[in-house]
């Protein structure tokens, strides 16, 4: 079986100019090396209405248990302005010991360090009797209606059942091995609307203002803290995005006023019990304002993956390469890992994200080829207990 150089296979991905949703050849790429070393692999290409069609990579080695499955993505957010960049974004150069180029962090790095630890792991054992995974998707920058979430639904019609589950997106704030996402907060967009009556600011009489009404209830769903916090997540917090009228005129009382808010929420809360809650605030606080209040279709539950054997054999891995005990956190934004926990317990680690979706994204060659080691680690760990 062959083996690779992981900060390489980071070059060659970035070099594959994989913007969402183009698969820019990242795929065939791991599709061929994966194919190589004897994985069975599947390309599946989804599409949804009003979205466009994605490629995605599903490969596995072995049919016996545990089962142990790899998660990422190659799709990597526009580069901007290439002007501003040092070096071309997808020429994958490498500088005074750090890589550069979109992707670097967010994954392809990650991407890079998991499949060459899997493959130099299966090289040593030719009697291997678990299975190991991929799952790659190029839709997780984008809307990600076409990616993870039909995969699994894929795997799972076929019969494919994981143990758990590593995404290796850039976790650590500072340096490798500061911290591991154990869980993800929930996200929750609303929309409300309060309706007036337009007329001219001369003559309030004769109008129906709404923006006070608006102010009143937007005071109503902030003035109370949804919750403190539990013991793995911080409180809930709601913020408003966007409040507008549509009104160019200085002279004129709108007929309407519209605020959009996002809640990130934790576990004591789901989408449901959050709707009902905000109803609830809205209701009491109403007084005679005529409003609608709507929210998205598209959001995320909260999730935790209690530390456990898993995690603590992760945990384990990271301090031995690195020096650190990770952090176990639930901060950041959403990611797929919202989709794989309905199937398995799953955790996430990789790079270093400072630089992640900027001008110049780059990473640490050093930081590539020790986050191999620690799935390279893991591997041994893992299969060993299992």
């Amino acid at each position: 079986m062959p083996t690779i150089s992981p900060v390489r296979l980071a070059q060659d991905l970035i070099r594959c100019p994989s913007v969402t949703p183009v698969e820019g050849g990242a795929l065939a790429l791991l599709e061929r090396l994966l194919g190589e070393a004897g994985f069975a692999t599947h390309r599946l290409k989804f599409s949804a209405p009003e979205t466009h069609d994605v490629d995605n990579l599903y490969a596995r080695f072995g049919t016996g248990s545990p089962y142990l499955l790899f998660a990422g993505h190659t799709d990597v957010v526009p580069p901007g302005d290439v002007v501003r960049w040092r070096y071309d974004p997808f020429a994958g150069v490498i500088e005074d010991g750090v890589l550069h180029g979109r992707g670097a962090a967010d994954m392809k790095g990650g991407v890079a360090a998991m499949v060459a630890a899997a493959l130099a792991f299966l090289a040593e054992r030719p009697n291997f009797t678990g299975s190991i995974g991929f799952l790659i998707t190029g839709d997780e920058e984008g809307p990600a209606a076409n990616g993870t979430v039909k995969v699994l639904e894929w795997a799972k019609a076929r019969g494919e059942r994981f143990d758990h589950c590593i995404l290796a997106e850039p976790t650590n704030p500072k340096a490798l091995g500061d911290m591991m996402k154990i869980g993800r907060r929930g996200s929750l967009t609303g929309r409300l609307s309060v309706a007036g009556t337009q007329g001219h600011v001369a003559y309030p009489d004769l109008a129906d203002n709404p923006i006070p009404r608006l102010m009143q209830l937007m005071a109503a769903l902030t003035a109370t803290p949804l919750d403190g916090g539990t013991a793995h997540f911080a409180p809930s917090n709601l913020e408003f995005t966007s409040v507008d009228v549509g009104n160019a005129a200085t002279n004129v009382i709108p007929p309407e006023a519209r605020a959009v808010f996002n809640i990130r929420f934790n576990d004591l809360w789901t989408p449901e019990s959050l709707r009902a809650e905000i109803e609830r605030r809205l209701a009491g606080a109403a007084g005679g304002a005529r409003y609608t209040l709507a929210f998205d279709p598209t959001n995320a539950t909260a999730f935790l993956t209690e530390p456990a054997p898993f995690v603590e054999q992760l945990s384990r891995a990271i301090a031995a390469e690195t020096g650190r005990v990770p952090a176990l956190s639930t901060t950041g934004g959403t990611s797929d890992a919202r989709f794989i926990k309905d199937h398995c317990p799953v955790v996430e680690f990789g790079l270093v994200g400072q630089t992640m979706h900027q001008v110049d994204e780059c990473v640490a060659v050093a930081d590539i080829e020790r986050l191999t080691a620690i799935f390279a680690r893991f591997l041994d760990d893992y299969f060993a207990a299992g």
